[in-house]
């Protein structure tokens, strides 16, 4: 172990950001974490996340035992299937997870847990690493390799390495990379919530409650259903992870306890009949406006609509990162949105950030060992993460704009080829047999 003191700043405290210096205290790094949000409950998270085998790997790697026995401890109902169903829910395809025989690896193993729940895991015992109501201005190389952070309220952090981990919109990067764009892809989703009860159970077929899916639509609408069922007391779990925030308690949108059916219509700005900017809209509206959309599918996806809280109902504009070409390596670098933001549409974004998170830790702390130099270990991470990130970048991409297509032939051509798929197990078993774990 080096002598000379070490110490990473991290800006953002989002999943890959937290996670990292998780890893990082993990194993004896000096790390701070700089978040612009005045509290940890300040906004919205989001909702229900698929966590993939690759994101519950890194999860293993960064946080102690306790802490990832927590993680596991929340998670919801696993997910063992994925199905694709026509707007008059008729299932077209239905994809089982693979666990490769046996029972399931409880590391390998694919995972649904609330957004809100994941944070809370993330920023246990970091109180003393994690500073809030610290907006990022700009950072400045200075002498002997350390680099420092200014805040907006006059603030300023020193260390060795500066991470950008604070979202697609990252200040960082904007000052790191300049020519690195993230352009607006076109795509809304309005995104609401309906607690599960038993009239709302009868809403969905028996499959869709053993996971997730994709409702395939004409005109250009898709639509996203999910269901998340808690295995667990909120009493039974250290630091109460997985219940609710004082703050937000009263609200059902921050609601992080109840069983609940999510849902996402996908759809390009324009198909939505808002008379204002979708951002003035308040929770009525945008549930009025997707009601009249859905208004010739089956009843039961309009009545998951009818049924849910307007005050569950957000908006979420979809943004991607347009791929680069590697850059000269400083002490500098990225994770997560804050370099390779993608659409959601195949669910492996913030399992990207969680891989991420562990390549970068791997590699730093092995410059802080002095098995390589801090400019090498950062050149190995980011030559790794380019490739696979934006790899994820256009695969999210295509299948955003498959989701939205207005192609009427294709979209015919598709359901017939899931059909004849669903018709024959064996070819099913054969073309999807590892589906789901990258």
């Amino acid at each position: 172990m080096s002598d000379a003191p070490f110490h990473v700043i991290i800006i953002g405290g989002g999943i890959g950001g937290l996670c990292l210096a998780q890893g990082l205290k993990k194993a004896g790094v000096s790390v701070a974490v700089y978040e612009r949000d005045r509290t940890a409950a300040a906004r919205l998270q989001g909702y229900r996340i698929h966590i993939n085998p690759n994101g519950s790997r890194a999860l293993h790697a960064c946080l102690p035992p306790h802490l990832y026995d927590a993680f596991l401890s929340t998670c919801g109902q696993a997910s063992k299937r994925f199905g694709f169903y026509t707007e008059q829910m008729e299932e077209l395809l239905s994809i089982c997870r693979s666990e490769n025989g046996g029972e399931p690896d409880p590391v390998r193993s694919h995972k649904s847990v609330s957004r809100m729940t994941l944070r809370q895991v993330l920023l246990a015992e970091m109180d003393d690493i994690v500073h809030f109501d610290k907006k990022f201005e700009c950072y400045q190389e200075g002498q002997e390799g350390k680099i420092t952070a200014f805040f907006a309220d006059g603030t300023s952090a020193t260390g060795d390495m500066l991470v950008a981990a604070d979202g697609g919109n990252s200040r960082v990067r904007q000052q790191f990379l300049p020519h690195a764009k993230r352009i607006d892809t076109g795509i809304l989703i309005i995104a609401g919530k309906l607690l599960l009860t038993q009239e709302t159970r009868r809403l969905l077929p028996t499959n869709l409650f053993e996971g997730p899916a994709s409702v395939v639509a004409p005109k250009g609408l898709g639509m996203f259903v999910a269901v998340q069922e808690f295995v667990h007391d909120p009493k039974d779990v250290i630091y109460s992870i997985g219940g609710n925030s004082c703050e937000k308690q009263s609200s059902l949108l921050f609601e992080n306890t109840k069983d609940h059916i999510l849902w996402q219509l996908i759809a390009r700005r324009e198909k939505y009949p808002f008379q204002k900017d979708v951002t003035e809209a308040d929770g009525c509206e945008m549930q009025k406006a997707v009601l009249a959309m859905i208004e010739d599918w089956d009843p039961r996806f309009q009545s998951l609509v009818r049924m849910s809280d307007p005050s569950t109902i957000t908006p979420l504009s979809i943004h991607s990162s347009v791929p680069i070409q590697p850059w000269e390596t400083k002490t500098v670098t990225l994770v997560g949105d804050a370099i390779h933001s993608m659409t959601p549409m195949r669910g492996i974004g913030a399992n990207t950030a969680l891989r991420d998170a562990e390549l970068l830790c791997e590699n730093v702390i092995s410059a802080h060992r002095g098995e390589k130099s801090l400019l090498q270990a950062i050149r190995d991470y980011e030559n790794k993460m380019v490739q696979y990130g934006f790899d994820a970048v256009r695969s999210s991409m295509k299948a955003a704009q498959q989701s939205t297509s207005e192609n009427a032939v294709a979209l015919a051509v598709m359901k017939r080829v899931f059909r004849l798929i669903q018709s024959l197990p064996p070819i099913k078993r054969l073309l999807f047999r590892n589906y789901g774990n990258g």
